[in-house]
């Protein structure tokens, strides 16, 4: 119920001030089971996908966004509870595998489920390694997986900063990837990387993004420490070591309507009396 309210009065806010626009949202299916991978780039993923996509979606999210101390930061967790978050204890464990039992027990009940299969927001607007979750998700439900491409949260909302800037963002939708041809092979990690990386390699044909082959957790830290990062040179082009397709740039936003030509209007009017 808190969900439909959340987004009855948030929607319409976010549609006026930051103008989303939205491609693909027919991939997604009325009814039935269904993943929503996608890429993170801002903590603003969270509020403009369920605001953006017709129907209701449970998703991922780090704990600390329900776990705020003081009226804000209550304020905030109501709504990000409110608008279908799962919190997940990213130190993993027993605490990680439940919320992904969560997500599971969702699907089965023919809801849409969100992922972020980097696990965590993207340092600097690259696309990271993505985790197998999402991939023994797919297999232990018969889901489709829906890759969901975020665009140009990351410059609306850069890392640290709380409130985003009034940047237009997109969201682009790709078609459902079906994984049927791997059921009963959700132990074998082999399978589980190769559908995870299908997953992101779709995820970068949609977002346009660079690919960098390691784990945005472990990016994080190295980057804290001030320790070396890999070179651009020597990291794969694209997930599963494959080349980088030309041409993969980001999307551009739809161009405006163009307003209706009123002195045409006024003379086939005319031309009409």
């Amino acid at each position: 119920m808190f969900y439909w309210i959340a987004r009855a009065i948030a929607g319409p806010l976010l549609r006026l001030v930051y103008r989303p626009w939205i491609r693909g949202a027919e991939s997604i299916p009325p009814t039935g089971p269904a993943i929503l991978a996608g890429n993170h780039l801002a903590v603003i993923d969270s509020f403009f996908l369920p605001v953006m996509v017709p129907r209701r979606i449970s998703f991922l999210g780090k704990a600390d966004y329900v776990e705020g101390r003081g009226i804000k930061g209550r304020l905030v967790a109501g709504f990000m509870r409110g608008v279908g978050l799962i919190p997940v204890d990213r130190r993993g464990g027993a605490a990680a595998l439940d919320a992904l039992k969560t997500g599971l027990g969702i699907l089965e009940e023919g809801g849409v489920f969100g992922i972020y299969p980097e696990g965590t927001r993207s340092p600097d607007g690259r696309l990271y390694r993505g985790k197998t979750g999402v991939a023994r998700l797919a297999l232990e439900s018969g889901a489709p997986v829906i890759p969901v491409a975020m665009i140009g949260t990351n410059v609306a909302q850069p890392a640290g900063k709380r409130l985003p800037k009034l940047v237009r963002t997109g969201i682009v939708i790709g078609q459902p990837m079906d994984f049927s041809r791997f059921a009963g092979m959700e132990n074998d990690r082999l399978v589980l990387r190769s559908i995870t990386d299908e997953i992101m390699y779709q995820l970068m044909l949609l977002s346009g993004q660079e690919y960098v082959d390691v784990y945005a957790a472990t990016m994080k830290a190295r980057l804290a420490r001030g320790a070396p990062t890999p070179s651009r040179e020597t990291e794969p082009a694209a997930p599963g070591g494959r080349p980088r397709p030309e041409g993969v740039r980001p999307p551009e936003p739809p161009e405006p309507p163009e307003p209706p030509d009123q002195a045409s209007d006024w003379q086939d009017e005319s031309d009409g009396s």
